[in-house]
């Protein structure tokens, strides 16, 4: 072998083993967990359930983390960024972890914010996927992206459309109803009497945001009818308990 050729035998080797070396840095990095509080990894793996409490932030979101806790059907409303979703969801995974429950039952309407998108290919849950995408996200902030497919895997966690929910008795079920603005009335009073024993049911909703048409919506008329009830708690909550960014409780000031 050639002078030349040994230094370009050396060259190469000397390659490969940069890039193994790069290779095997990635791979302990990807096992390590991006920490959202401190801003570095960590040795734990992120593909994990979520393990900080919930915590409420406000005297209305403790009054609906209570309610959830107490009472078989809760009615959640207020405006965008108050916590309704996230935490009946959160409440969702926590009874489902304590063995309270078997199964949660996600449900959602399929009603476009305002423009249509037309048809969408693939099956039933591929079409569901860009609205039911708010519960997607809070059920992988709780329970990590390989656990929450095991569990959807298994039909432990259902994510249904609202028209798929007729006939059914959901029993040791936690049922959450999202974005109950855009049920009619006849469609909420078919969900609600979807109760079924141990059971709980949070619906949740802004009667301000309907995408339906004007008057469609049932979601306030079932709420005021449903509020005098001893057994259901109707929490209703506020600007000031808007958890996003500070101006989104200003905006919905003066549109």
């Amino acid at each position: 072998m050639g002078k030349r050729a040994r230094k370009n035998t050396k060259v190469d080797a000397d390659v490969r083993a940069l890039f193994f070396d790069e290779h095997q840095r990635e791979e302990e990095m990807n096992k390590k967990a991006w920490d959202p509080i401190n801003g570095h990894r960590t040795d734990s793996p992120r593909d994990q359930k979520y393990v900080k409490n919930v915590r409420p932030r406000s005297d209305n979101q403790a009054q609906l983390m209570q309610a959830i806790d107490e009472r078989h059907m809760v009615v959640a409303l207020g405006p965008a960024g108050t916590g309704k979703t996230y935490i009946a969801v959160a409440k969702a995974v926590e009874a489902l972890e304590n063995g309270k429950i078997e199964r949660i039952v996600l449900s959602r309407p399929a009603v476009e914010a305002g423009e249509s998108i037309g048809y969408l290919p693939g099956d039933m849950e591929e079409k569901l996927a860009p609205y039911l995408r708010p519960l997607y996200d809070a059920l992988t902030d709780r329970l990590g992206n390989r656990r929450l497919k095991q569990l959807m895997t298994n039909g432990t966690i259902e994510l249904a459309p609202v028209g798929y929910m007729r006939g059914r008795t959901l029993n040791n079920a936690f049922v959450v109803i999202d974005e109950a603005q855009n049920c009619t009335y006849g469609q909420l009073k078919m969900l609600i009497t979807r109760l079924g024993w141990n059971a709980t049911m949070v619906l949740t909703g802004d009667p301000d945001q309907s995408d339906l048409l004007p008057g469609i919506s049932g979601l306030k008329d079932i709420a005021d009818k449903l509020e005098p009830l001893e057994d259901i708690a109707t929490i209703r909550l506020k600007d000031r308990d808007i958890v996003r960014h500070p101006l989104v409780a200003s905006i919905l000031t003066v549109v």
